[in-house]
């Protein structure tokens, strides 16, 4: 496993954590028992994989791997993934997975949008799955630029994230309407999660977003917003 390497004093520290903590034995633990509650991991990677639309031979990074959602279901329909965490404890629930399931082309790197370095050839595919909202504007901007240098001409890279595209006249209403609707599907346990990530992370605009992916060299095929998030 390649670990993150020595940063300026300056750059963002994307190893610590804002909003809701992970990084723990106890969150690791319970992370997949708590998620499958609501959460099919297989059928969300199948989803990915058509929208990604890439062949056997292709080779992928999944950013912000975590323990493995994506990566372990996804092993079978690719050459090789590069599954990158911040999370040490992620990435080793992630490994033990992947070794009992007998998997063994997924490559573990710990490291994130600003440190990771990818020192192989350039991938055909990224997933990011709600990871990118842990970074501050300016630093989305800095990671998405990182991340299209590590893409193919041609390659393809699914961001499934939290992004504001309701009115900001609204904000109030909407996201009051937003942690209802998500703590009805998916329980009252969730409420707390779900009031951290508003006001401790960085999610940010659809317009933002969009231009910033524009700015980073990408063009984007398609974008779906849901209720306004």
């Amino acid at each position: 496993m390649e670990t993150k390497q020595n940063k300026p004093e300056w750059q963002y520290n994307e190893m610590n954590l804002c909003g809701v903590k992970f990084d723990t034995e106890e969150f690791a633990d319970n992370y997949d028992k708590h998620h499958e509650k609501f959460r099919d991991y297989k059928k969300e990677a199948q989803q990915r994989i058509e929208q990604l639309a890439l062949d056997k031979q292709s080779t992928i990074i999944d950013m912000g791997c975590g323990t493995g959602a994506f990566a372990i279901n996804a092993a079978d329909y690719y050459k090789k993934i590069y599954a990158v965490d911040v999370s040490e404890l992620m990435i080793n629930h992630a490994r033990r997975k992947a070794n009992q399931a007998g998997i063994d082309n997924i490559e573990f790197h710990h490291g994130g949008f600003l440190t990771y370095e990818h020192k192989d050839e350039q991938v055909d595919g990224i997933v990011c799955t709600l990871v990118l909202h842990h970074l501050p504007d300016f630093w989305k901007q800095a990671a998405l630029t990182r991340l299209a240098q590590m893409l193919k001409p041609g390659g393809r890279m699914l961001l499934f994230d939290v992004v504001f595209s309701f009115d900001i006249n609204n904000y109030k209403t909407s996201i009051e309407k937003y942690i209802k609707t998500m703590v009805e599907r998916l329980g009252i346990e969730m409420q707390q999660e779900l009031e951290t990530h508003i006001r401790q992370e960085y999610s940010t605009f659809d317009w933002v977003m969009e231009e910033m992916l524009k700015r980073a060299g990408f063009k984007i095929n398609k974008s779906d917003y849901i209720e306004g998030f």
